[in-house]
């Protein structure tokens, strides 16, 4: 049985960067691993406590739930805008707290440059802070200076599409590990 990956991309532009990453990791994922992106989170309405009740929950967040608490791990690949995550991205976080298989989930995080000194660390302690499981040797980056890229670009790049096998097969390794499945 395949394990499941649900990848988020924390950029609402069509032609991002972080986009691009993730539709180059469905493609370079390792036999054993699947990935499937969660693409609703513009459609997310804005978090209020008061929405968050169970019986009245909005069907576009008990869906976000769902497919996370089915996952066996998430991907996040999150620019930084003004030194800070999106503000969408932030969001789709927000509604995540309250979906009760989150905590001990396991993320790996995916950046296109390391000159963002700001957003990882900030997402890095949000996710402690949710009691996610931050799977480390998974997370990468693939140290571009530029955002001009494309999945293609990934794909056909040895060592780019190096960067991502090498950290997905990490990742499958890890979860396999601890689903009793190595």
């Amino acid at each position: 049985m395949p394990l499941k990956i649900l990848t988020f991309c924390g950029s609402l532009r069509d032609a991002s960067s972080n986009l691009a990453l993730l539709n180059a990791a469905e493609r370079l994922a390792p036999e054993g691993l699947v990935l499937s992106r969660y693409d609703r989170i513009g459609e997310l309405p804005h978090f209020v406590p008061d929405l968050d009740v169970t019986d009245s929950l909005p069907e576009i967040v008990a869906d976000l739930r769902a497919q996370v608490a089915r996952a066996d791990g998430l991907l996040f690949a999150v620019p930084e805008y003004m030194h800070a995550l999106p503000g969408s991205f932030k969001n789709a976080l927000d509604w995540m707290v309250g979906c009760q298989k989150f905590p001990g989930k396991p993320v790996a995080l995916a950046h296109v440059t390391s000159r963002h000194a700001f957003a990882p660390p900030q997402l890095e302690e949000i996710l402690r802070t949710m009691s996610a499981e931050i799977v480390s040797e998974a997370a990468f980056s693939l140290d571009l200076t530029s955002n001009a890229i494309t999945a293609e670009t990934i794909c056909d790049d040895a060592r780019l599409a190096s960067i991502v096998t090498q950290h997905l097969d990490r990742y499958r390794s890890w979860l396999s590990r601890e689903h009793g499945a190595d």
